[in-house]
């Protein structure tokens, strides 16, 4: 095991002017913890089956776990009742419509990190805190660990970004299927789309052909929203909680990349952006304090669009990004698609939210009483220490089977839809 060590002579070691430490910058929390919600109980489900409005957020935690024992959770969706109504005497006993659910499960599993904070002598050679350095360093740990998993799983992919911020390896890593916990799984067929030109096509087949110029306009933003209108399986809003409008003028969610984010301003120019930026402004002016609307965010034909500081993005010639054909629509097998797109250029997935679209659950560690536990180690004979974190939760993409109206059930992200766009990338 490699320990801390600040060694006689060090470029660390205590000198008269060791004054200051400076820490290597790394990407703020993205806006995930602000996106949760509580699990649903039989009250909201009966608010929405009445088509009565009910707050949601995109992110659904559950606590059930750190109160019992198990580390499975098992969330149902009631299906819509449909079919012609029974007109005036004509016999209705025994004609009753069968309730149809859909189940899916997230399970857990305890995820642990540990720092080592030297020795005695690394701590009398050094003026810093080492043993409070170990702590804040799993602080920060931890906050990229839950925001990357929780991108990973909205996204149904991993990426190929890299560098020493990510936490959460590629698929290629062994450990991946463990860390991620739950399965990653690819966008459904009728919740994933790509830019091409100034439309939208289904199914992520189309990233074998993408173009250098199918990149990001408030237009596309447009053909999202009447998408969402015209749904046979529609995506709920959200609704922040202290948000005045949010009943009367419900949002989306639109997260993208910085890349994407970027383009979206570029390619459009004079009043609508000026609008899309200002309708953000008046919709945070109605009284609301949610950081939602705060930062590099704008509103476009009823969708709140953020840039998040990570990345979803697969390389050019990536021939194993995972998609959903139309031939498995209803099967839910993966393909994989090659990123066809010209050199210079990658693609990034941005990612449209709407509510309950992700759940995260949380166990009890026995030391803590709580899903997280930290617990510090003297090593050789007390001369040492090593500081851990541990935490007990799993997060899985909400999926269900859904009637879609002709008496097939259809996998369907239930909160979740994906569009891929192509952006410029350093050679």
């Amino acid at each position: 095991m490699a320990g801390t060590q600040v060694a006689a002579g060090s470029a660390q070691a205590n000198k008269k002017y060791s004054v200051g430490l400076f820490v290597a910058a790394q990407r703020r929390r993205t806006l995930m913890k602000n996106l949760s919600s509580q699990m649903p109980q039989d009250v909201q489900a009966g608010t929405k089956l009445r088509g009565q409005s009910s707050a949601e957020m995109p992110v659904v935690t559950c606590n059930d776990l750190s109160k019992m024992a198990g580390d499975l959770v098992t969330i149902d969706l009631v299906n819509i009742v449909g079919g012609k109504p029974v007109m005036g005497e004509r016999n209705i006993e025994g004609q009753g419509d069968a309730m149809t659910f859909s189940t899916m499960e997230c399970k857990i599993n305890q995820t642990r990190k540990a720092v080592n904070a030297g020795g005695k002598m690394t701590q009398q050679r050094t003026p810093h805190d080492l043993r409070r350095l170990s702590v804040d360093q799993l602080h920060g740990y931890t906050n990229r660990l839950e925001d990357q998993l929780s991108l990973i799983h909205m996204a149904g992919a991993r990426g190929d970004q890299g560098g020493t911020d990510w936490v959460v390896p590629t698929v290629a890593d062994a450990d991946f299927a463990e860390i991620v916990v739950n399965p990653v799984l690819a966008p459904t067929y009728n919740r994933h789309f790509v830019i091409n030109g100034t439309s939208l096509v289904q199914g992520g087949v189309q990233l074998d052909s993408i173009d250098a110029a199918d990149v990001y306009t408030l237009g596309h933003i447009d053909e999202i929203r009447a998408l969402l209108d015209d749904f046979d399986m529609p995506m709920q809003p959200i609704q922040i909680k202290d948000d005045p409008a949010a009943v009367d003028e419900p949002l989306y969610m639109l997260l993208l990349s910085p890349r994407q984010y970027s383009q979206l301003l570029t390619s459009t120019s004079g009043q609508n952006i000026r609008s899309f930026q200002q309708n953000a402004w008046n919709r945070k002016s109605y009284g609301s304090k949610s950081p939602l609307f705060m930062g590099e965010v704008g509103i476009w034909n009823g969708i709140l669009v953020k840039k998040m500081t990570r990345t979803i993005r697969f390389n050019r010639n990536n021939a194993a990004v995972k998609y959903i054909s139309a031939a498995n629509r209803y099967s839910g097998t993966e393909s994989n698609a090659t990123i066809g797109v010209a050199a210079g250029n990658a693609v990034d997935r941005s990612i449209l939210l709407g509510a309950q679209g992700l759940v995260e659950a949380f166990g009890k560690n026995k030391n803590s009483g709580a899903p997280y536990s930290w617990s510090e180690l003297e090593l050789d004979h007390g001369d040492k220490w090593e500081v851990a974190l541990s935490m007990i939760g799993g997060k899985a993409k909400v999926r269900f089977d859904v009637d879609n109206g002709a008496g097939q059930a259809e996998p369907t992200d239930h909160g979740i839809l994906v569009i891929d766009s192509a952006v410029p990338v350093a050679s």
